[in-house]
């Protein structure tokens, strides 16, 4: 979502970072820009403007660290305003058991399949959470929740013969404590406009059921009217909290930018994509760094932690040091690697890789890798000198590609299986030394089959 912010921001820094003297004209030179980049993605005016003049205020204070350029202290400064601007530190929810959540927003911002998200988040920490359905004007809704929860293996309650939401609240909190459920999440009717008829229902709701948290899930792609949302919902019942959609979306990322500022409300959790497992909580300080394209490395490992077995990967490194690799052990890497999210998002929690794009082209050879391992055997995943000329015939058909492929594949994975042979030994440990001094020297990770 950050992506032309980001952009703007880098080439505006990098001037920056690259030494030389700080002087009044090109610091505000920079700093215009800055101000400019933040406008262009829909920032308030009046957010962006205090942050400038913090930044430059900042600027003005500090005296020049002899072992960074003056360039870097600017960097660093605006890295700090901006996770001053999102929010300093983690914002967790409130460590209570029950903790009763109440969900509001506008129609079609997500409440519904963050509701289930959210749900399924608490899970993980060892939370046993019941989705309420209040949501008694939206043809379906309920319907939606209770098939979201069924997939995601969480108890749900609803009563479709009343649009008494005040009532389904209280018969939910019974329900709740009846069936050993320490997490209740109520998932409210939204309008496409925030209407009076709306608000008296959520109030009459929170008065009913006395929540821990009111969270706000708001679309990012509302930019300027997401945070005159999040005024109106915040003064009408005292918001918590924000859940921030669709950040993999194309929106400008102004509102994000701009909520916690306006209203005073910390965005707690951020929704990355349709996926029950594209929610993370929210961390400004790493936010921050992502959007000034210095990647979030600690994201990446928190990712990989949750999404990859840790048996299976000591499993597999055993065998790629022993060369005793195949197939169906590639196979297995490129389903790990597809959990962690699209191409895309992975380089950009990557240091200075916020901006390579992975194309349509590049994306689709993962697929087609997949398909064309999948239409083997499993003895000629196991054992690829079989694929003879008819057996690789019969893989492309079956794969809907063609010969050309499935050799590339094979003549690909036979070079990266010598290559791990031949890393074996006194031979290995020199040719690791070269590899890393070659990477370090931007020569960038050796190519994978399907890459």
């Amino acid at each position: 979502m950050f992506e032309s912010l980001t952009e703007k921001l880098s080439h505006t820094l990098r001037n920056l970072r690259g030494g030389g003297r700080l002087t009044e004209d090109n610091m505000a030179e920079a700093l215009k820009e800055v101000r400019t980049a933040l406008l262009s993605a829909d920032v308030h005016f009046k957010v962006a403007r205090e942050f400038i003049e913090r930044v430059k205020t900042e600027c003005a204070g500090q005296e020049v660290i002899k072992s960074v350029s003056p360039g870097q202290q600017v960097v660093k400064i605006i890295n700090d305003e901006l996770t001053r601007l999102l929010g300093e530190g983690a914002n967790e929810l409130v460590a209570k058991r029950p903790l009763k959540i109440m969900l509001v927003g506008l129609h079609g911002s997500g409440k519904t399949t963050s509701t289930a998200k959210l749900g399924r988040f608490l899970t993980k920490k060892e939370y046993k959470p019941l989705l309420v359905g209040c949501d008694v004007y939206r043809p379906a809704a309920i319907d939606q929740l209770e098939a979201l929860a069924r997939q995601e293996s969480l108890a749900f309650y609803g009563d479709r013969a009343t649009k008494d939401v005040s009532r389904i609240g209280r018969d939910a909190l019974k329900r709740a404590s009846a069936e050993g459920a320490d997490a209740i999440l109520f998932d409210t009717a939204g309008r496409l406009q925030i209407d009076e008829d709306l608000i008296e229902e959520i109030k009459k709701l929170r008065k009913e059921v006395q929540p821990d948290e009111v969270l706000l899930v708001a679309d990012s792609a509302l930019g300027q009217e997401a945070v005159n949302v999040a005024r109106h919902f915040h003064e009408a019942v005292q918001l918590t909290g924000i859940i921030m959609t669709k950040l993999d979306g194309d929106a400008r990322g102004g509102a994000a930018l701009s909520m916690k500022a306006i209203t005073e409300v910390p965005i707690k959790f951020a929704g990355t994509g349709e996926k029950p497992g594209d929610f993370e909580t929210f961390h400004p300080d790493r936010m921050a760094s992502r959007i000034l394209g210095m990647g979030d490395v600690v994201s990446l490992v928190e990712r990989a932690q949750e999404t990859i077995d840790q048996a299976e990967a000591e499993k597999m490194a055993e065998k790629m040091r022993k060369a005793d690799f195949n197939l169906e052990d590639f196979l297995a890497q490129l389903r790990q690697v597809k959990k962690l999210g699209s191409m895309e998002s992975i380089l950009g929690m990557l240091p200075g890789m916020s901006g390579v794009k992975i194309g349509d082209k590049e994306t689709a050879k993962f697929g087609r890798t997949e398909a064309i391992i999948l239409s083997m055997t499993p003895r000629e995943r196991r054992n690829p000198n079989l694929l003879n000329g008819s057996r690789r015939m019969r893989i492309a058909n079956g794969s809907g590609t063609k010969v050309s492929d499935v050799n590339q594949l094979l003549k690909q994975f036979t070079q990266m299986r010598k290559m791990m042979k031949s890393m074996k030994g006194k031979k290995g440990k020199k040719m690791m030394r070269s590899l890393q001094a070659q990477m370090g020297e931007g020569g960038g990770m050796p190519k994978l089959p399907g890459m």
